[in-house]
């Protein structure tokens, strides 16, 4: 990488609200904020998950006009409210001539729109279906909105890698202010969790079931877990040079120290593999490159989010990677922020910023096939070098590498 890379602003909604400060109290505490899934349309099935981390309604008033929102699809709104929010965290203007590279990651896209273009082609007639809603369907739409809005004139990219894309989003960005492809970048991530997209990822054995007390809870690492809190929402980060804000007389909130991904061949289309060692090749070669060693790390941004089978792969895959060395203090935010939606992006930017963490949500029994006991609430130094880690369903993996401004 040439250069020092800068994150110098986040913007984020979630079922935590609007902001970074509001993402940081909800991890602080410790708790995730649930809400009902509207189970009118018949998806569900009866014993099915209930509840999901959802956006509050009346978080986009003050980032979108209604003429721009009549035009966005669900996460394309979130997408643009988050890059503004990032880019007046950044202290940067909200219409920006540079060429400002935008990046962002999706795992299912705007789904709402396409399910509605679907209805009006399966269910009227192919010809009547909507080119408006066409444009709004493809899983660039939020990019390409995102670019509108800031008229960010540098590349536009869109990652699809599910639960690993967001920070292959990050490290394509970084790599493209690096090189000099822009002067900076915005990266990301957005996603909806509709009432059919909720219940499919039910039906495939992924979610949270309610326990015998009705309790929906994500439980990483726990030898209870049974599966995540679909969430939605949208994180956008502002990466810059060192130069560059120098140049402004900026603020930086992180460094991007470095960055990579691997794949794990052994893992099924909608599951997780067998990989671990190759996977932990991977990210031992991705800190090589950041010029890191394991015991270089004080802290770990986990993507578990309470997969009973991703959690284990996650575990095995950081256990072989630190070999002997001991692990240093593990965070799991998706027990909080849910799955999908870059929360993990935020609370990763967040904990290299040194914002604390409350207790894991939803851990309480330590799996000794895995190892790992994630941080209980205490106090912890402020980290110099943060590594966030993210696997998915279907062998994707991502990792990278943060430190003190």
């Amino acid at each position: 990488m040439s250069g020092t890379i800068l994150i110098t602003g986040v913007g984020t909604l979630g079922a935590w609200g609007a902001g970074a400060d509001r993402l940081a109290e909800a991890l602080a505490a410790g708790r995730a904020a649930t809400s009902e899934v509207d189970r009118s349309a018949g998806y569900h099935l009866e014993e099915s998950a209930r509840r999901a981390c959802l956006v509050p309604a009346g978080q986009l008033g003050s980032w979108l006009s209604p003429g721009e929102a009549r035009r966005m699809s669900p996460p394309s709104k979130l997408a643009v409210a988050a890059a503004r929010m990032a880019l007046r965290c950044a202290g940067l203007p909200a219409a920006d001539e540079d060429e400002t590279a935008v990046v962002m990651a999706t795992a299912f896209g705007p789904s709402s729109t396409t399910e509605e273009l679907l209805k009006q082609i399966l269910c009227a007639s192919p010809e009547s279906a909507s080119p408006s809603l066409f444009m709004e369907s493809v899983a660039n739409a939020p990019a390409a909105q995102i670019a509108i809005a800031a008229r960010a004139r540098g590349p536009s990219l869109t990652i699809c890698q599910r639960e690993a894309g967001p920070l292959i989003a990050a490290g394509r960005a970084a790599g493209e202010v690096a090189r000099g492809h822009a002067c900076r970048a915005l990266a990301g991530s957005a996603d909806e969790m509709t009432p059919l997209l909720h219940a499919l990822l039910d039906r495939f054995g992924a979610l949270a079931r309610p326990g015998a007390d009705g309790e929906e809870a994500a439980r990483p690492f726990d030898r209870r877990r049974d599966g995540f809190l679909a969430g939605e929402g949208a994180t956008l980060a502002v990466l810059e040079s060192a130069e560059g804000l120098r140049q402004r007389r900026g603020r930086a909130l992180a460094r991007v120290v470095g960055w990579g991904s691997a794949f794990d061949p052994t893992a099924p289309t909608t599951g997780w593999g067998r990989g671990a060692g190759t996977l932990a090749h991977g990210l031992r070669r991705s800190l090589r490159r950041a010029g890191v060693a394991p015991g270089d790390v004080d802290l770990i941004v986990s993507g578990a989010a309470g997969s009973r089978e991703g959690d284990r792969l996650e575990a095995l895959v950081l256990r072989a990677a630190w070999g002997e060395i001991p692990l240093p203090p593990i965070v799991a935010p998706k027990a909080v922020t849910g799955e999908y939606g870059g929360g993990l992006l935020g609370a990763a930017v967040l904990a290299a910023a040194g914002s604390p963490f409350g207790p894991t949500a939803g851990f309480a029994a330590a799996d000794p096939e895995l190892g790992i006991v994630p941080h209980d609430g205490s106090p912890l130094a402020p980290p110099q070098t943060v590594l966030v880690t993210s696997l998915a369903a279907g062998g994707a993996a991502a990792w990278l590498v943060l430190g003190k401004a």
